[in-house]
């Protein structure tokens, strides 16, 4: 996952990594990996340019298919917006400092 998400940084995508459903198109992508008998996944986002943010890491808990839980969905977006605000705030910074 760690290498995922350096591979990011470097402007790559890993093989292991894939859009996000309902964030429509590959701005928000999601790395999953398996280890013992747990499932790990991190999501991330490249819409803003220099930057990758890592929206969110958990565990998959629920034995039950592959979708993600609402509630992390949700935190998700939350914290998209949240990243697209600090974005602007850095962009604004940097116009201001010129």
């Amino acid at each position: 996952m760690g290498y995922a998400l350096y591979q990011a940084q470097l402007g790559l995508k890993a093989a292991s990594a894939k859009p996000l459903r309902g964030f429509g198109g590959a701005g928000v992508l999601e790395v999953v990996a398996n280890y013992q008998t747990d499932t790990y996944r991190a999501v991330y986002t490249v819409k803003f340019s220099n930057f990758i943010f890592v929206l969110h890491a958990f565990q998959k808990k629920s034995r039950k298919g592959i979708t993600t839980p609402k509630p992390n969905i949700d935190l998700v977006k939350k914290r998209l917006r949240a990243a697209q605000e600090d974005h602007e705030a850095r962009r604004a910074a940097k116009e201001l400092s010129k």
